[in-house]
């Protein structure tokens, strides 16, 4: 059965936030119901993380600063959020959410996150609404409780998994991956194992055609037993912080392409939805909801 981490405790005071639709995940799973692509019990409601699990990522200097709410009021802009113990408590269901979507990977081959995909957020700082990072978090739990030797994030995300780069810049087993718009946020770009910058405009066939002759190098060379897949639907072309222009159909061949591929060499996958920032609402909802329509047809 298709798992998918929900968290229920976005609440309302994020929805204020004019750059960045919360509602979205509110609406994904209440579209995936009333289509019939998922039923009520493929949702889960995360558990409690330990301090020691994200220690195994963050540091303890800036860990403590976020949770005694002690950050100076440059470090909250830089996060975009306003401060809050409901912000906190969020953001930490969000990661443990992608924790147990990981282990459920592992038994049924894919998980889903309704949120997660918190790549900005760096091992010391936050940034761009990231506090935890979530796939590096879930990452480091794996391979310390050996479930996984060797793991490969997988970044299509517009914007640089800047945050996961610092993050692993030093760690032979973990292998980042981030194709993402050249120009785009961040402006100063952390260095991942493999990068690639797209121009501006970019638009299905040379996205499509770069993505597909990449990965299966990418993946071959490094020969991960875990992927983690952030798969932002920012990439299309009405988003407003995208800068691409892949349509809705190009942006859900992708994802049939990652998840086919995932599945036919039995590597287990975990995904985590990331950015979605077109002024259509139903557009978003649209992009997004294929990756689980996709994910039920190719897995279950």
């Amino acid at each position: 059965m298709l798992k998918i981490a929900h968290d229920v405790i976005y609440n309302h005071q994020l929805k204020k936030n004019h750059r960045f639709p919360m509602i979205k995940y509110e609406l994904i799973p209440e579209q995936l119901i009333m289509e019939n692509t998922c039923i009520e019990d493929n949702f889960f409601k995360p558990g409690e993380i330990s301090d020691k699990i994200i220690l195994l990522t963050h540091h303890e200097f800036y860990y403590n600063k976020l949770i005694n709410q002690t950050l100076n009021d440059r470090e909250i802009r830089a996060i975009g959020f306003p401060m809050s113990n409901k912000l906190i408590k969020r953001e930490k269901m969000i990661v443990q959410g992608t924790i147990e979507c990981a282990l459920n990977s592992i038994k049924y081959g894919i998980s889903m996150n309704i949120a997660g995909g918190t790549h900005h957020a760096f091992s010391n700082r936050a940034e761009a609404f990231c506090i935890l990072n979530d796939q590096a978090i879930a990452a480091n739990f794996l391979i310390y409780n050996d479930y996984c030797k060797k793991i490969l994030i997988l970044d299509l995300d517009v914007h640089q998994g800047n945050g996961t780069a610092e993050i692993f810049r030093k760690n032979i087993n973990v292998f980042t991956v981030s194709f993402h718009g050249e120009k785009n946020y961040p402006f100063r770009k952390e260095k991942s194992d493999y990068d690639h910058g797209f121009k501006d405009g970019t638009s299905d066939r040379e996205y499509l055609n770069k993505i597909k002759y990449d990965i299966p190098r990418l993946v071959e060379k490094f020969e991960p037993d875990f992927i983690f897949y952030l798969s932002g639907v920012d990439i299309i072309e009405n988003d407003k912080l995208g800068r691409l222009s892949v349509s809705i159909n190009g942006c859900k061949e992708r994802d049939r392409f990652v998840l086919d591929y995932c599945k036919t060499n039995n590597i287990p996958l975990q995904v985590s939805m990331g950015g979605g920032y077109s002024p259509i609402l139903k557009d978003i909802i649209e992009a997004h909801a294929n990756t689980f329509r996709l994910a039920q047809e190719i897995y279950f």
